[in-house]
């Protein structure tokens, strides 16, 4: 219930139009339920008597209540259309709001499948179950007490056969709609997995086609899938018998009153109207409780995704400001690791282990060791990606969870280990970088990042759109577009995690000769496999198994530090490092 009360406080800015649908709805019901009564009258008084006058009247009086009914009923679907589609795009809003201000570990904890599930189906179920309950919830109700009171006061003769039929349903509707909710919830968990594994595939397509394992993750797939029909199937199956089963108790509830009714009739204490009329109600009775059963299903369809949307926007986020963050005009970038450890699972197996170093402003820090050894951790330390478990970093001396967070990332310029562009074109991408730049500031970067020679080849050279994930542009392509996004910020702080691993070496070396000219004043991480492009640097720190087991020039560590020396003789050996 505390997840339904939060979801519910997106309703306020909403409250009168969540009002007025209902209240219009009111009206629709009230005409429905005195057309059956004013039907009896005009056959027990007009026809009977042969009063034509009168029934011409009461025909009048139908028709006039019919069209005030189709007022209140079209007047109740467009504010309660209203009503739920903003609802439903204000927690949309929020939710993305929240994972877009999740930490790495955050999402992870959730996996891309679910969150997409859940801004999207989850979602989307909360919206029908409002939109269901400010129109038909109150509908089925409404209709379900009228007819029962009206039946008692016109047909109290037939009024027994309610205390029968009335009881058999509600059970059956309580039971049904009981067992829906728990498989639907079931339902939004294979479309978790469903998501998760369309993600999957999508993104390691051509992983997939290299390895030719399509028909392996088409098997997967298919499985997930497979899944999700059974128990979709197994669902609706549930809610399928339900409406039959109504209908035959309420025909045996017909049966009874034509029976009983025809006695009453032929004893002259009752009159062939009133039988109609308690047929009528009967069967609006009966769809009250299914519409109200419908949309009580839909509300214990939508309990599961309320509780999965407000797990999100519950979720603590791991990296948060301080409570009076610090807005520096100007970062010089001087960093310090000061005992830095650090834990993916906190578990206590650790990534980074007693980490600490110094990097004076405009330094050229380089970072290198084998595979595994916590070398993306460190820098993703700087940015805030993640916070550290043990130990502390600053920057210019102070204390890296002082700083605001937009004021410490924009100093910053990131690039990760995969080169991440977004669908648009070159210039949108390069604008990420920094919104303000011109297209001169953008051919700088361009030129620094090695990138200009083939964007100006491209057709619409800035202009060109990527797809997303820009798939048409090669590996190197994108890192020098990433790099370059990177540089346009010209940023008091450089991190590039492996930048230039799909970069030929003559590209790579003019890239650090731009990045040592034109940047001089920013202090740059290189994270590389090779030492070619970090042989240049203040400083280098060799990472062994999250620790530091080397620091110092290229000239030094190729003097002192057994590692450093393996991975250079390693490298020589396939000529991959370039004399300076």
């Amino acid at each position: 219930m505390q997840a339904v009360k939060k979801i519910l406080q997106f309703l306020k800015p909403y409250k009168w139009l969540a009002i007025l649908g209902p209240l219009l709805m009111v009206v629709e019901v009230t005409m429905d339920l005195i057309q059956p009564t004013i039907m009896q009258h005009i056959i027990d008084t007009g026809i009977a008597n042969q009063d034509h006058i009168y029934v011409v009247k009461m025909g009048i009086l139908m028709i006039v209540s019919a069209l005030v009914g189709l007022i209140g009923g079209v007047g109740c679907s467009i504010f309660s259309a209203k009503t739920a589609v903003h609802f439903a795009t204000d927690i949309r809003k929020d939710l993305y709001d929240t994972i877009t201000y999740f930490s790495s570990s955050n999402r992870d904890s959730f996996g891309a499948g679910k969150l997409i599930t859940i801004m999207t189906s989850d979602v989307e179920a909360l919206q029908r179950a409002l939109m269901m309950t400010l129109k038909i919830f109150v509908r089925g109700p409404l209709l379900f007490l009228g007819s029962i009171v009206i039946v008692f006061m016109t047909a109290r003769e037939l009024f027994p056969l309610l205390l029968v039929v009335v009881p058999v349903l509600i059970i059956c509707i309580y039971f049904f709609t009981k067992l829906s909710g728990a498989m639907f919830g079931k339902v939004q968990q294979a479309i978790d997995a469903v998501n998760t594994k369309l993600q999957e595939n999508l993104a390691g397509i051509r992983v997939i086609k290299a390895f030719n394992r399509k028909r392996h993750q088409i098997e997967q797939f298919t499985d997930v899938n497979e899944q999700l029909t059974k128990r979709t199937i197994t669902a609706d199956q549930v809610v399928a018998v339900l409406m039959p089963l109504t209908m035959f108790v309420i025909n045996m509830g017909i049966i009874a009153a034509l029976w009983f009714g025809a006695i009453k009739v032929d004893n002259g204490t009752l009159q062939v109207g009133v039988i109609l009329a308690f047929i009528n109600y009967l069967t609006i009775i009966m769809n009250g409780l299914i519409s109200s059963s419908m949309v009580l299903m839909q509300i214990a369809r939508a309990f599961p995704s309320a509780n999965r949307v407000h797990q999100i926007l519950a979720t603590p986020i791991d990296v948060q400001n301080a409570a009076n963050p610090i807005q520096l005009e100007e970062v010089k970038g001087a960093v310090t690791f000061e005992n830095v450890s650090f834990s993916y699972s906190k578990n206590g197996e650790q990534v980074l282990k007693n980490i600490s170093f110094t990097a004076h402003s405009g330094d050229f820090i380089g970072i290198i060791g084998t595979t595994g050894s916590g070398k993306s951790t460190l820098v993703k330390m700087i940015p805030r990606l993640f916070d550290v478990d043990e130990g502390q970093i600053l920057i210019d001396d102070i204390p890296l969870k002082q700083y605001d967070l937009e004021t410490l990332r924009e100093n910053i310029g990131f690039t990760p280990q995969k080169a991440t562009l977004f669908s648009g074109s070159i210039k949108e991408n390069l604008q990420y970088g920094n919104q303000k730049s011109l297209e001169k500031d953008m051919y700088k970067a361009l030129d620094a990042a090695s990138a200009t020679e083939f964007v100006e080849k491209l057709k619409e050279d800035l202009k060109h759109n990527l797809t997303q994930g820009a798939t048409n542009l090669s590996g190197g392509q994108r890192q020098r577009l990433a790099l370059a996004r990177a540089l346009i910020r010209k940023p008091s702080i450089l991190i590039l995690d492996d930048t230039t691993s799909a970069v030929d070496s003559i590209s790579e070396k003019n890239i650090q000769q731009a990045i040592a000219t034109d940047y001089q004043k920013t202090t740059t991480f290189i994270v590389a496999s090779k030492i070619s492009s970090i042989m240049n640097a203040n400083k280098i720190l060799v990472m062994e198994d999250g620790a530091i087991v080397g620091m110092g020039t290229h000239e030094e560590l190729l003097n002192n530090n057994t590692i450093y020396q393996e991975i250079y003789d390693t490298q020589v050996e396939k000529g991959g490092v370039l004399s300076e």
